[in-house]
C-alpha cells in the first residue's frame, strides 16, 4: 500500500476509573486474548502496509511490553517494520506530548524519512476491521485533502463524548464539532484518518508553530472550511472502548456468535501476542454457559455470560456471571462474583460476595495471593 501507518496510544480517560491506573487505553485487555492496539494494528497489516509507528505517552509499560516484537502482526520485514516511539528529552524539546498533533510533531522525522506518498493515522482505542486500501482509494476518488472515517451509531447511543461529523450529500465535512453539548446528528468520527503526507507535514508544522497541539481540534475542525475534508461510512462492527461501560459492553459484544464469526472466523485475521500456555482446564463440577475461557485458566466453578482471560484461577463452587475476569486472577471457593470486572493480579479471599447494583463494579483487591 503506498500509505505508512501511525497509531496514536498515549492517551488515557478517567471514565476508565481504576481500569487505566495500571495501563493505557490502547493496552486493555480484549475477547479474552487480545488487546485493543491489536486491532489497529492487524488492519495495518492486512492492508498491507509495511511501516507503521506507534505513538505512546501515559503508563506505557504494559502496551511496550505487548509490542516488544513486531512479528505478530508480520511487521517484521526489512522494507518496513513497527517503531514505538515515547516523549525523550532532546536539545530542542523537554515537553511530553502536549496533544495529538504535538506527539505526531515530535517524531516528525519518522515522516520526513518515509517515501509512501500518504498516511493513515489510526486510534489505538477502537474494536473494528477495516481494509484502509479502501479510504484510500475514495480520498482519491474524491480528491480530498483529507478523509475521516464516521459511522452512524444508534439514536439511543449517548454521542456527547465523540466527535460528531455532518455532511453534505457529496460526502463532504461541513461541520465537525468534538464533545458537543448538543449533538445535532449521531455520525460520529471513528478516529481513522487518511492524508497525504506532505500536506501532514504542513499542517503539523503551522500548527506547532501556532501554538496548536491537538489533531482533531486545530487541524480537523480549524480547517473544514478551507481544505477538502470528506467523511467516509463505516458498516461494519465499530467500538471505542474509552470507558467502563463501553469496555464492558464491547467486550461482551464476543460473546454474540455474529460478532465471533466475524473477527475470528472471517478474513482477515486479527493478531495479537501470542503466550506459550496450556488449554483452559475444567475440573469436576465446572460449568461453563455462553462465556470465553481463555487458555492457561482453571474452572472449578459455575461461569455464566462471562469473559475469563488468561490464566485465572476460579475456586469451588464459585458463581461468575455477566462478568469480565482479567488476566492472572485467583478467585477462591464459594465465591460469587456478578456485574464486575475484575483488575488483572488480583487475589479474590474465598467465601467474597461482589456485585454490580448500579452499573459495573471495577473489583481491585489487593490480597497476598499466598496468604489467602
Amino acid at each position: 500500500m503506498r500509505a505508512i501507518g501511525i497509531v496514536l496510544a498515549g492517551g488515557h480517560s478517567h471514565r476508565m476509573r481504576e481500569l487505566s491506573q495500571k495501563r493505557a487505553i490502547s493496552a486493555m485487555p480484549i475477547a479474552g486474548s487480545y488487546r485493543s492496539i491489536d486491532f489497529a494494528l492487524s488492519n495495518m497489516s492486512n492492508s498491507h502496509i509495511q511501516r507503521v509507528a506507534v505513538l505512546t505517552q501515559y503508563n506505557a509499560r504494559s502496551l511496550n511490553e505487548h509490542l516488544s516484537s513486531s512479528k505478530w502482526w508480520d511487521f517484521g520485514r526489512k522494507q518496513g517494520g513497527l517503531y514505538v516511539f515515547s516523549p525523550v528529552v532532546t536539545a530542542e524539546n523537554s515537553n511530553w506530548y502536549r496533544g495529538t498533533a504535538d506527539a505526531i510533531y515530535q517524531n516528525m522525522d519518522f515522516l520526513k524519512n518515509s517515501h509512501e506518498p500518504y498516511v493513515v493515522i489510526a486510534s489505538g482505542d477502537c474494536v473494528y476491521k477495516m481494509d484502509y486500501n479502501k479510504v484510500l482509494e475514495y480520498h482519491i476518488d474524491k480528491k480530498a485533502d483529507i478523509t475521516v472515517v464516521c459511522k452512524d451509531l444508534d439514536e439511543n447511543t449517548n454521542v456527547d463524548r465523540y466527535g460528531i461529523i455532518k455532511m453534505n450529500e457529496e460526502s463532504r465535512i461541513e461541520e465537525f464539532e468534538e464533545k458537543p453539548v448538543v449533538a445535532k446528528t449521531n455520525t460520529v468520527s471513528c478516529g481513522v484518518y487518511v492524508i497525504r503526507r506532505r500536506l501532514l507535514i504542513e499542517l503539523i508544522e503551522q500548527s506547532y508553530q501556532e501554538g496548536r497541539y491537538d489533531f482533531v481540534a486545530d487541524i480537523l475542525i480549524r480547517y473544514k472550511g478551507v481544505k477538502r475534508i470528506f467523511g467516509y461510512k463505516l458498516k461494519e462492527y465499530w467500538r471505542n472502548i474509552a470507558s467502563v461501560e463501553d469496555y464492558y459492553e464491547t467486550n461482551m459484544d464476543f460473546l454474540k456468535p455474529e460478532v465471533r464469526n466475524y473477527f475470528f472466523r472471517q478474513y482477515p485475521d486479527v493478531y495479537s501476542k501470542v503466550d506459550d500456555l496450556p488449554p483452559a482446564k475444567y475440573n469436576v463440577g465446572a460449568e461453563v454457559k455462553n462465556s470465553l475461557i481463555s487458555s492457561g485458566s482453571i474452572i472449578n466453578g459455575k461461569v455464566e455470560n462471562s469473559i475469563i482471560f488468561k490464566k485465572v484461577f476460579v475456586g469451588n463452587n464459585c458463581t461468575i456471571r455477566n462478568s469480565i475476569i482479567l488476566n492472572d486472577v485467583y478467585i477462591g471457593d464459594n465465591t460469587h462474583i456478578e456485574n464486575c470486572i475484575v483488575e488483572s493480579r488480583d487475589t479474590i479471599r474465598a467465601n467474597s460476595y461482589y456485585m454490580g447494583e448500579n452499573g459495573i463494579k471495577v473489583l481491585i483487591e489487593k490480597n497476598e495471593r499466598y496468604d489467602v
